[in-house]
């Protein structure tokens, strides 16, 4: 096989894999508030979609757990909107900025601090909202018998303050309510410094002279109304997630939440809401047996999970907890919140090898403090890696050449019997000990690692607004004046002179002549990042073929 017909081939398999992406599934400031005057529990109507169950059975959730909200309770909801301000409890802590609703006690706004929407902007990531455009809430609460959360509405929970700063290293805000049925709960928040991780506690004390029955519940709800997503060059996926014992990292499209209703139950896992370089995740304590479901609500998709009916004895105290994890995907925090949550940073079918890979760029860059830097210094590792397969591609290339001029006299032997064609190709190649596809196995077995870059530059948060030099400002979008795109398809243009044009059908020379300036024009919508690793990558590879070349030479192989 020709040298160019076999770069022809990897570079149409690379665009074909491109497009082929293009189908896949992309994916307010704290509000001052009035404290709340009443000393006495109320309960509201308002339909949030909470699962119900009213029997003790390890199962959790019913056929009939979900009650979707009818039109007449969306229009109660949109006028209940001006009122839902005076119920908000405001949480600021040095990563988060959140809204707490008390009715429920739902974790309605989220507010990254330390992640801006814009770089160098004042104004953070909101990852939770409870805006009608942007909806995106977590929600928990306690069902059964006895519980606070009920199909027919929610209990509001009452606060000593409705406005908390974190002051050390850790804050607790407690919200308390009384049952109609003498049982007391007491839903905490706890937040740590640094972290953006939120332990929810709920501590259940009966008072009561009857045992009281509740049981645990969280999710995760969003709209489905598609917003600003990827694109060919930026397949970013948004929807759901989960974990199972039998599988690490499950994920679950919108279009799948509706058509296939998850229930299933395990030990452990979690529940997620994905976007590009953020996610929100419910993790229940992972030794205990968890129910997992999902459904629709409108336009909101819901997932989530319930645990294990519990049995309050009168007059004792029993606590249930679960975590909410809101942030950014950094895997060392996520892989030790739980197994396989950080599988949410999605580097597909090639994540063993985006993995080490990260681990490694994260390493250089704890070195040199620059993440454009870091990606020259990976991509010489990885091509000085692959050295030896570039050696044989060009051996192998150099040796079809040689064997050219044989080839042409057989096809001028046997003329248009394609059998006895190549049974004598096959005879040639054997004698001369060459192997047809040599020049072709190297790219091929080179493919995963760029694929595993790419993701690995695609979905890791640690370069969202990263720069490297002078125009360069954010690696994780596009050159703005497109200086690398260029630089690259200059680099393909000299890499293909490189080696002689044989291919002899017009057609095809006129393919390959304009495959760099097709791929040039591709890499005006990669990240900065991405391309700023092929250019580096074919600059490296430039000079190994003219080292492998000289070498050859001096061995006496024909190179042009």
């Amino acid at each position: 096989m020709e040298a160019q017909r076999s770069i022809l081939v990897i570079g149409l398999l690379l665009v074909s894999f491109l497009l082929w992406m293009e189908y896949v599934d992309f994916s307010d400031p704290a509000q001052t508030v009035a404290p709340v005057t009443s000393n006495t529990t109320q309960i509201d109507s308002e339909q949030n979609f909470v699962p119900g169950t009213n029997d003790a059975s390890e199962s959790g959730v019913q056929s009939d757990s979900f009650v979707p909200p009818s039109d007449d309770a969306v229009i109660e909801q949109s006028i209940q909107t001006q009122q839902q301000n005076s119920r908000l409890i405001t949480v600021k802590t040095d990563t988060l900025s959140v809204a707490i609703d008390t009715l429920g006690g739902d974790v309605v706004v989220a507010d990254l601090l330390k992640y801006p929407l814009e770089q160098g902007g004042d104004v953070p990531y909101s990852i939770l909202s409870n805006e009608s455009a942007t909806f995106y809430i977590a929600q928990s609460g306690l069902t059964g018998k006895q519980g606070p959360d009920q199909p027919t509405g929610r209990m509001r929970y009452l606060t000593e303050q409705m406005s908390y700063e974190m002051q050390g290293d850790s804050l607790s805000v407690p919200m308390t309510l009384t049952t109609k049925d003498g049982v007391r709960v007491t839903k905490t928040f706890n937040f740590t410094s640094g972290s953006h991780i939120v332990e929810v506690t709920y501590t259940v004390e009966n008072t009561s002279s009857q045992p009281a029955q509740v049981q645990q519940y969280a999710q995760l709800k969003q709209t489905t109304v598609a917003r600003e997503g990827g694109s060919m060059f930026m397949p970013i996926y948004r929807g759901a997630a989960y974990s199972t014992q039998e599988t690490k990292y499950k994920k679950y499209k919108f279009s799948e939440i509706e058509d296939e209703p998850l229930k299933l139950s395990n030990i452990g896992g979690w529940v997620a809401m994905l976007e590009h370089y953020f996610v929100s995740a419910w993790v229940p304590p992972q030794l205990e047996k968890i129910t997992y479901y999902s459904g629709m609500a409108g336009d909101n998709a819901i997932v989530g999970y319930t645990s294990k009916a519990q049995v309050v004895p009168a007059g004792e105290t029993a606590t249930v907890t679960s975590k909410l994890y809101v942030g950014p995907k950094i895997q060392d925090d996520l892989a030790t919140l739980a197994r396989g949550l950080d599988l949410t940073v999605d580097y597909g079918y090639l994540w063993w090898i985006s993995q080490p890979l990260f681990q490694l760029l994260q390493f250089i860059q704890g070195v040199v403090i620059n993440w454009g830097l870091s990606i020259i210094i990976i991509t010489l590792i990885v091509k000085g890696a692959m050295y030896w397969l570039t050696k044989k591609q060009y051996e192998s290339m150099a040796k079809m050449r040689a064997l050219a001029p044989k080839l042409q006299q057989l096809k001028d032997r046997y003329g248009e019997d394609r059998q006895k064609m190549s049974q004598a190709m096959m005879t040639l190649y054997k004698k001369e000990k060459v192997n047809p596809m040599g020049g072709c196995f190297p790219l091929l077995l080179q493919m995963p690692i760029f694929l595993a870059l790419y993701w690995v530059l695609l979905e890791s948060v640690e370069l969202r607004h990263a720069g490297f030099v002078f125009w360069i400002t954010d690696l994780s979008v596009r050159d703005p004046y497109f200086v690398l795109p260029i630089l690259t398809g200059i680099s393909m243009f000299l890499l293909q002179k490189l080696q002689p044009m044989t291919i002899q059908d017009p057609l095809q020379q006129k393919i390959f002549q304009w495959m760099p300036v097709a791929m040039s024009i591709f890499f005006f919508f990669f990240p900065a990042g991405l391309v700023l690793y092929w250019l580096i990558s074919n600059v490296v590879t430039l000079v190994q073929a003219k080292m492998i070349y000289a070498s050859m030479e001096k061995r006496g192989l024909k190179t042009h």
